[in-house]
């Protein structure tokens, strides 16, 4: 890297937010940009998370772009290699690599008043941006709890986004630690050749059958032959979900059908009354993800599996101790305890207009406009940010929102003319969230009577966005110049844009 390369837009991170803001930069004839990776190979949480059964919880043919269709989805539901594959897939096929920076990570990014740009420190070197574009994504930090006694563990610790490939499980003791999305795909998966496993389970999720089936070879060269046969697929499934938010966001009561259905599916498995009480969740299904898995609860009925109903909250030696008192004798620990989802680190790493970083401004909850831009940091977007999460639907959708809400960031600039910076007025900030947290409060998992990641330390929804997904996209189809204050360069004072 250049000692001081200047681009139009630097890309932060290379997962789905990252590439698809790539594509679409191209697109829009933007070729002056850089992408910015930490790794070495592209794939953002695909790359990261490959433990055993690592797969996706949203049907192949909705988990991917509209602008990328593809046919050959192996599986309904992808495993994380065909999902990496297929990153690496639009990689070459839209001839991003001449743009991506590999083993670059963002060490801090400064906005220069004066120059009217981002000043870019990372691992490889420094560069400048007009405008910055973070894609680095709500699942790529992971968290592990300040548990007393782990530093002095004697046996092997990692996270279910760190798996150790090196170390061999068969035959060993293991405490697995969450139940979560990860947890319940990977218990099933390593429940066959560990010694004894130990789930350390706080909450129990509401479980679903998982109807996965492999895409046969006939159906796959339809989709080749003709490809409004997978578009109508794609539509189908976005449609049935789109439907399915009113009871998310509306009517968190109509939720108690699918509560019977997802007891069913434990009753078929687990036998044990005793078992089956501890596995029945005390809140309404929905307020956390509603996972999917059809091997999960019949990994739990195994002789060779036990179930402790309380969290992890002492490490004695190799003894594991449970808030209840229970304990174990484990050779290792893996933590499916999630990641820093409304505490991003990356937020510590970019100081804006007032000297003050994003996660100081950020002290109460996370805010922007329109799930994008944050007062105080012209020029700077995020994709996948503060309430843009999904709660039923494919999260690539919500993506693409936001690369529409980019590109015409983008084209406003250009229309405008010169040095010039846009930054999101505190006023419509505070407006956008009022609304969404006023839509917010009679949704599932405001009312659901859980403690989920979705909610921040003050107890605040600032992660799921609380309608459509057509009402997100119809939100983000344009920028709303009102909405911002326009900034000059080189000394000239802030004025209002014009509405």
């Amino acid at each position: 890297m250049a000692e001081r390369e200047h681009v139009r837009v630097a890309v932060i991170g290379s997962g789905f937010g990252g590439l698809g803001a790539a594509v679409r930069l191209r697109r829009e004839g933007v070729t002056d940009f850089v992408v910015l990776e930490r790794a070495g190979s592209v794939g953002g949480t695909w790359r990261d998370n490959s433990y055993p059964g690592c797969a996706c919880d949203v049907p192949s043919h909705l988990y991917s772009f509209s602008f990328a269709p593809h046919p050959d989805w192996p599986r309904t539901f992808s495993g994380q290699e065909h999902i990496r594959a297929y990153l690496e897939h639009v990689t070459d096929v839209f001839h991003l690599r001449p743009h991506i920076r590999f083993d670059s990570e963002v060490k801090m990014m400064t906005w220069d008043g004066e120059k009217l740009r981002w000043e870019i420190e990372t691992s490889s070197g420094s560069l400048s941006a007009d405008v910055v574009v973070s894609a680095t994504g709500p699942l790529s930090d992971p968290k592990v709890p300040d548990v007393p006694g782990l530093d002095s563990f004697p046996g092997k610790v990692f996270h279910s986004a760190r798996w150790d490939h090196d170390y061999d499980l068969r035959g060993k003791r293991v405490a697995m630690v969450g139940t979560g999305a990860s947890a319940i795909q990977i218990v099933p998966a390593i429940q066959p050749e560990v010694g004894r496993l130990t789930l350390f389970q706080r909450t129990p999720p509401w479980v679903m059958p998982r109807v996965d089936r492999a895409i046969s070879g006939v159906e796959r060269a339809l989709h080749r032959a003709l490809p409004f046969t997978a578009q109508a697929r794609r539509g189908l499934l976005w449609g049935i979900r789109e439907l399915q938010v009113q009871a998310f966001t509306k009517h968190p009561n109509e939720l108690g059908f699918v509560e019977q259905l997802a007891k069913r599916n434990m009753a078929r498995a687990i036998k044990d009354p005793a078992l089956r009480a501890k596995l029945t969740p005390d809140y309404r299904i929905g307020c956390k993800r509603i996972l999917l898995s059809s091997t999960y609860y019949p990994a739990l009925a195994r002789p060779n599996v036990d179930v402790v109903a309380s969290g992890l909250s002492e490490i004695r030696g190799s003894t594991v101790v449970a808030a209840d008192g229970s304990e174990a004798e484990v050779d290792a620990i893996i933590f499916g305890t999630g990641f820093h989802v409304t505490d991003m680190p990356i937020a510590e790493r970019v100081v804006g207009a007032e000297g003050r970083t994003l996660a100081e401004a950020w002290k109460g909850g996370m805010e922007s406009l329109r799930g994008a831009c944050a007062a105080g940091f012209p020029n700077w977007m995020t994709i996948i940010g503060p309430n843009t999460g999904l709660g039923n639907s494919s999260m690539i959708l919500m993506i693409e929102s936001q690369l529409n809400y980019m590109a015409d960031f983008l084209r406003q600039l250009d229309v405008l003319g010169g040095r010039a910076a846009l930054d999101a007025r505190t006023s419509a900030v505070d407006a956008w969230n009022t609304r969404v947290q006023e839509r917010m409060k009679r949704t599932v998992w405001n009312t659901g009577g859980c403690t989920s990641w979705y909610l921040d330390p003050s107890g605040r929804n600032t992660t799921i966005w609380p309608g459509t997904t057509t009402e997100f996209r119809r939100a983000t189809r344009q920028v709303d110049l009102s909405e911002y204050e326009l900034l000059r360069a080189p000394a000239e004072q802030k004025t209002e844009v014009d509405a």
